[in-house]
């Protein structure tokens, strides 16, 4: 048959064929505005991957998980293929390929882990595009509705309840000065922290020790904050610079 003749042409704008395509196209508005609804939260809050980013994640998914529930319909309907397409190894490379993107807006600076809640909500709006992509609807609508949710309020709740803030610490003493990790640790717990286990690193340069560590809060009510200790820090005998920043995953 030829493939550019008038009939082979107009079976692409058959009306099984359009009617097929505008159920496609409502899956993918649907699925549009509910990435939105999800990427609303990480744009609110000045993150780099906003509504437009989860958008369209969330119907590049849908738009390849549907399509593999017409294969009748592929190719104006003139497909020669007998075997319908596996919905399954579809959603599998989705979900990888949308996971090497969440990875891209994590960054690490010293002890501070950013983006883990960005890269975790945006592999999880594929999984809204694809339950939209298979037909479940209500399903979708819920999950994108708990993980605004989610992003939105969980934070308060983190807040009520009972933790430990951290705090990463630089501190570079004097030159030849002899730090003391004892004298460190009666320091910080007169101020409410104590150092963190394993995360003392130690480096020297030019004579001068360079100790990075994470001093977390003995509670959340007894640790001074940051400002207060960095008022004691330019107190502590042997210390000529320092930096502080809250220690962030």
């Amino acid at each position: 048959m030829n493939l550019l003749s008038p009939d082979a042409l107009a079976s692409y704008w058959s009306v099984p064929e359009m009617g097929v395509n505008i159920l496609i196209l409502f899956n993918l508005l649907g699925a549009m505005l509910l990435g939105m609804v999800v990427g609303y939260e990480r744009s609110y809050h000045g993150r780099a991957a906003g509504m437009r980013t989860y958008g369209l994640v969330c119907m590049a998914s849908a738009a390849l998980t549907v399509i593999a529930g017409y294969p009748g319909f592929w190719y104006g309907g003139q497909s020669a293929l007998t075997i319908g397409a596996d919905p399954t190894r579809i959603i599998q490379g989705i979900v990888t390929g949308v996971g090497f993107l969440g990875a891209g807006v994590i960054m690490r600076e010293g002890f501070n882990i950013s983006g883990l809640t960005t890269a975790a909500s945006i592999w999880g709006s594929s999984a809204i595009g694809i339950m939209v992509g298979v037909g479940f609807y209500a399903a979708a609508m819920a999950l994108a509705l708990l993980f605004a949710a989610t992003m939105l309020w969980m934070s308060r709740l983190e807040g009520w309840l009972p933790s430990r803030p951290a705090i990463a610490v630089f501190l570079r003493f004097k030159k030849d000065y002899v730090p003391s990790e004892q004298a460190l640790q009666k320091a910080a717990r007169k101020q409410g922290y104590e150092l963190a286990e394993g995360t003392l690193a130690i480096s020297f340069r030019n004579a001068q020790p360079e100790w990075r560590f994470v001093a977390i809060a003995l509670s959340k009510r007894r640790g001074v904050g940051i400002a207060a200790l960095a008022n004691e820090l330019s107190k502590f005998e042997g210390a000529e610079e320092f930096e502080l920043s809250h220690a962030r995953n």
